[in-house]
């Protein structure tokens, strides 16, 4: 796309005729995004999503397929159905504009997910419930019955959001509700900032928002993530990582044993006691930005990959922000993932990472780069 000098204001001008280049059509959303991404990375993952038998459905279904058609089995088709898609417009130094039509993703409820398909597992990953009506619509009850049945069958659960319009019925819905419902199902929660900062503090997000726009990250300082995630953990959560954009990937997790034990199957590999209380910080790495779409689901990616290698919680957030760096140097959502052994031999070689740039009151760096808050068992301030 052409450099907007103006903003997007001066492109979306009634009448106006704007060349943009070709157009990149990919799979997008957290099925395609963080499933391809652990694909990339080399860790073996089942796509499990809902598609039309229409044009874009198709479409879909090659794309996953250019992948190894073992990604592309898994999908649901649902005849008559639209499929999901979203118009992504992304200039150059401008925040991305979202066209959303959720489509056959509405429709998608418990009794989609297929046991058999949950064979050899050892983690279920489920993303952006507030783009599926069914999962937040009559308090969040088919939503709960989904992770309870992967829960269920002894698997790690790890859980996604995507950022409703306020105007909208998700918008609308009470999430704190539905997190009362579903987190006791929940691993590892891993919402961004905004998101749960909308869900959990709705006045506090209206007013940032009126007073400063939608950048809210640079409010995003120790306390207010410490007091954010608590609640979350309080709710059943045992794991807690907020994604924080440009400023890196914050972490807090239980300090309750049993509840770590009860993380399912990866609790075969993880060292469980380094996970017990901790709060950290991995700030991002330094990189040239191509785009941004899917650094999130990346970042989640790279977790998920630490996580399943049996990955102590600082190898975690390092090996996330590192996955969602690489992310970022192509403008789609995957293509710039390597390998993990890659991303590993990167971080060794010296790859240099972004300053912290949020307010961190008593907290530490330690020789790796990461942050270490107040909240940690045993912390001494540095």
């Amino acid at each position: 796309m052409p450099e907007m000098k103006d903003g997007m204001g001066t492109m979306l001008v009634p009448g106006k005729l704007v060349d943009i280049g070709s157009a990149r059509i990919a799979a997008g959303g957290a099925v395609s995004n963080t499933g391809l991404a652990l694909h990339r990375l080399g860790v073996p993952a089942k796509l499990m999503g809902k598609i039309g038998d229409d044009l874009f459905g198709g479409a879909i279904a090659r794309v996953l397929r250019d992948y190894g058609q073992e990604l592309a089995d898994g999908m649901i088709v649902s005849p008559g159905e639209p499929t999901s898609y979203t118009l992504v417009v992304s200039p150059p130094n401008i925040d991305r504009i979202f066209l959303h039509c959720t489509g056959a993703n509405d429709t998608f409820a418990a009794d989609d997910l297929r046991e058999e398909a949950l064979e050899g597992a050892r983690l279920f990953h489920f993303g952006y419930p507030p783009l599926m009506r069914r999962m937040y619509a009559d308090g969040g009850g088919e939503l709960a019955g989904l992770l309870a049945k992967a829960k269920g069958r002894g698997l790690t659960v790890s859980l996604d959001l995507a950022k409703p319009d306020p105007a909208s019925p998700a918008g609308e819905a009470d999430w704190r509700g539905i997190f009362v419902k579903a987190l006791p199902y929940v691993d590892v929660f891993l919402p961004s900032f905004e998101e749960i900062l909308y869900m959990l503090r709705r006045e506090r997000y209206d007013a940032l928002a009126a007073a400063h726009g939608s950048d809210l990250l640079p409010f995003a300082d120790g306390p207010l993530l410490r007091e954010l995630a608590e609640e979350l953990l309080a709710l059943g959560a045992a794991v807690v990582a907020l994604k924080l954009g440009e400023h890196g990937l914050y972490l807090r997790t239980t300090d309750d044993a049993a509840r770590l034990a009860a993380m399912g199957a990866v609790t075969s590999t993880a060292p469980l006691e380094s996970w017990s209380g901790r709060e950290l910080l991995a700030p991002c790495f330094e990189v040239a930005e191509a785009g941004t779409t899917g650094a999130g689901d990346c970042t989640i990616a790279g977790f998920l990959a630490g996580l399943l290698k049996g990955l102590g919680p600082e190898a975690c957030v390092g090996g996330a922000v590192a996955v969602g760096a690489c992310n970022v140097e192509q403008a789609d959502a995957t293509s710039g993932v390597p390998s993990w052994e890659a991303v590993q031999a990167r971080m060794a070689a010296g790859w240099r990472k972004r300053g912290v740039r949020l307010s961190l009151p008593g907290w530490r760096e330690d020789e790796q780069g990461i942050w270490h808050g107040p909240a940690e068992k045993g912390f001494r301030q540095g």
